[in-house]
């Protein structure tokens, strides 16, 4: 059979090439979002992630309002805790609780919650393939049947061999992560990394009992610096975060943050790092018939480097466009879509994270005055809890309340 022939044909007998019709790479919460919004639609998907699942992330694990809003639906959040409470402090001093009789957010672990979805896929109707790893992916050449399939070509199969397979699909989700290789296909450009450092700690019975239902937010000592602690049943998550370029410094406010908060005799089951990348304004999210989304496409809240809402919505975009994508017979057609997914993203997710670096730059530079604002003015409490629920955003704070408007007008000016 012929290549061309090949990608013509989309069945599954015997010896024939199969053609899916989309193919999403990485099952995080993107990528699984992406699978399902593909798959419910009856296409052909297909999911591939490189490690086994169950597999751990470094991650904070909080759900907040546009998470649970932009879940498969039936879908049941695992939570470990309910949050009601917050404790603010600025470098651990001027700690202060503000408390909320309803919930704020949920708080998940990573390997569930990521494995929940990639199930959720599955039953919408995704081929799920684990422990391959996508070396590139390829719109032209001699390896490519037509200009409507693209080549995902693999290192290795399930049966770990590591000669070279090839997935042909009509349209292809990258969804592989801050470090993504369809990314750097993409041409993804990246305008602010941070580095995030984590510990989960295992407490006795009393201690856990005096976190339940509680956060805590540390502003930490370097310039756009902040600390957690989230709760998780006999666990809490200990994390900081900081520019990339502060390692040590960044170390050793996470030493200093778990000394102060009493932890220190406690050793960590898990310490771990990752990098955050937040993407430029005029990065592309689509090249040819692939789009990127989530992490892959630095989509993340610039001030608090929450991802998993952005993952979640950016990864179900995807997964509807790239089936109008596999649908489209010519290039411009293709064209035409991606350029809608992209539309689509920074309609919603572009606007928020442009308000967000302009709060990042307010936090930089006046971290006590944010403090004091959240902690002693009733109405920021207010708003925050409602961002945290999903009742506002921090584009719709800003655009209907004078007061937040002026501050960030004058770090604008500034």
């Amino acid at each position: 059979m012929s290549g061309e022939q090949a990608a013509q044909d989309s069945g599954a007998g015997d010896g024939e090439t199969v053609v899916w019709d989309v193919v999403v790479i990485g099952a995080g919460p993107a990528g699984a979002s992406a699978a399902h919004a593909a798959a419910v639609t009856g296409r052909r998907v297909l999911l591939l992630e490189k490690s086994e699942l169950p597999r751990y992330k470094t991650c904070g694990g909080g759900i907040i309002g546009p998470s649970r809003d932009a879940l498969p639906p039936g879908f049941e959040l695992p939570l470990r805790d309910r949050v009601h409470a917050v404790t603010f402090s600025l470098n651990g001093k001027l700690t202060r609780t503000k408390r909320s009789r309803q919930m704020l957010f949920g708080l998940i672990n990573r390997p569930e919650f990521d494995a929940g979805l990639v199930d959720a896929a599955r039953a919408a109707g995704a081929e799920v393939r684990t422990g391959v790893t996508v070396s590139r992916v390829e719109q032209h050449g001699p390896g490519v049947p037509d200009r409507r399939t693209v080549a995902v070509i693999l290192n290795g199969g399930s049966a770990g061999r590591r000669d070279e397979e090839v997935v042909y699909a009509r349209a292809v989700v990258g969804a592989d992560g801050s470090a993504s290789r369809i990314g750097a296909h993409v041409g993804v450009k990246l305008d602010q990394v941070d580095l995030g450092l984590e510990s989960e700690i295992p407490v006795p019975t009393a201690v856990a009992e005096d976190w339940a239902g509680r956060v805590h937010i540390d502003w930490g000592p370097l310039p756009g610096s902040y600390g957690w602690v989230f709760p998780k049943g006999d666990t809490l998550t200990v994390g900081v975060i900081s520019a990339r370029g502060e390692g040590g410094a960044t170390k050793r406010y996470l030493d200093d943050f778990i000394a102060r908060l009493g932890l220190s005799g406690f050793e960590p089951r898990i310490s771990s790092g990752h990098l955050t990348r937040c993407r430029a304004d005029d990065s592309p999210l689509s090249r040819g018939r692939v789009l990127v989304c989530g992490d892959a496409a630095g989509l993340l809240e610039p001030w608090t480097r929450e991802g998993i809402s952005y993952a979640l919505r950016s990864g179900r975009l995807a997964g509807e466009w790239a089936v109008r994508i596999a649908e489209s017979h010519d290039a411009v057609d293709a064209r035409r879509q991606a350029l809608n997914y992209a539309f689509a993203v920074k309609a919603g997710l572009g606007v928020e994270m442009g308000v967000g670096r302009r709060m990042l730059a307010l936090f930089e530079r006046r971290p006590g005055v944010l403090h004091a604002v959240l902690t002693t003015f009733p109405p920021a409490w207010r708003a925050f809890a409602g961002i945290t629920r999903g009742k506002s955003s921090l584009a719709e704070l800003v655009r209907t309340h004078p007061m937040a408007r002026r501050a960030l007008e004058a770090v604008d000016r500034a």
